[in-house]
């Protein structure tokens, strides 16, 4: 080898040439994904919080990152703004497991606090939410903004078909190696940052940026329909199914529910009917969109 510096991505691209080797980049943060090309654009948000536990009633958000983006209407992203990040001190220490976690230390988020005003208005512009996972990080959310409770969400975790897409998992790391690169992991910008750019990446199969296949599926309702007072002994065939057990029934019957697209609604209706229920029964169907999906007030 000659005294200049090596050609690291010349490097890179014969191991991955060979067969025998894969090499992941790192993922170096940038503002401009695309040129802009004159298409209309809307205002993303990636959203991630860390937080003391995995209970949104009872646990606190001790990180939250919020990372704005431009997008086409077709889903092609642009550019990535700069982000908002903050820290909070919770009312208790944060447990061992989770500093090992996320790295953050009771001292490092000593005398902070997240404003909720600020939040709001740095959250006002945006067309629709994102996070990975967004069960999680939207029932946090909206206990912190009632910000989060206008905006429609969707979920980069599980509204892009990952596995038909050739992914071996759906957690953000697994899904970055996939895509060629790593990244520094479990702080809340991070991960936003990582996520977006998941998000422009042409798929494997279809070609098409994963974003755009986020937005087809945020953009369809769907159906939820309540199992109320199904048989004990048919709780089996109901799991089996993909039925969960909402054990709260505060807001919403304590039964067994499944949310469907909606050309499967009265499939499942009938199924219902013939397999569960044996007889009529009229049972609680709500129509679920962007607005009301991954919030526990549905």
């Amino acid at each position: 080898m000659s005294g200049d510096a090596p050609d690291l991505e010349t490097m890179a691209a014969l191991l991955n040439s060979s067969g025998r080797y894969r090499v992941l980049h790192r993922l170096e943060p940038r503002q401009v994904v695309a040129k802009p090309d004159g298409s209309e654009t809307r205002l993303g948000l990636f959203v991630d919080v860390e937080t003391t536990g995995l209970d949104s009633s009872r646990d606190e958000i001790i990180e939250l990152a919020m990372v704005p983006f431009t997008y086409s209407l077709d889903g092609r992203i642009f550019e990535i703004r700069d982000p908002l990040q903050m820290l909070r001190e919770p009312t208790n220490p944060i447990p061992a497991g989770i500093t090992l976690l996320t790295g953050i230390t009771d001292e490092m988020v000593s005398g902070h606090t997240i404003d909720p005003a600020e939040v709001a208005a740095f959250a006002d512009d945006a067309a629709v939410v994102i996070a990975h996972n967004a069960a999680f990080d939207r029932r946090f959310l909206e206990r912190l903004s009632d910000v989060f409770i206008r905006k429609p969400w969707a979920c980069s975790m599980t509204q892009v078909d990952w596995v038909a897409e050739g992914f071996e998992g759906t957690k953000l790391a697994y899904l970055a190696m996939g895509a060629g690169f790593f990244y520094e992991r479990h702080r809340a910008t991070h991960d936003c940052i990582a996520a977006i750019e998941l998000l422009a990446t042409p798929l494997p199969k279809t070609g098409a940026p994963a974003m755009a296949r986020l937005l087809e599926t945020a953009r369809r309702a769907s159906w939820r329909i309540w199992a109320e007072n199904a048989p004990f002994d048919k709780k089996e065939i109901l799991k089996s199914r993909g039925y969960r057990w909402n054990s709260d029934g505060a807001i919403n019957p304590r039964a067994w529910y499944i949310d469907l697209e909606e050309g499967l609604r009265d499939d499942e209706l009938a199924f219902l009917r013939e397999s569960i229920y044996l007889r009529d029964v009229n049972l609680p169907i709500r129509e679920i969109t962007a607005y009301e999906r991954f919030s526990d007030r549905f």
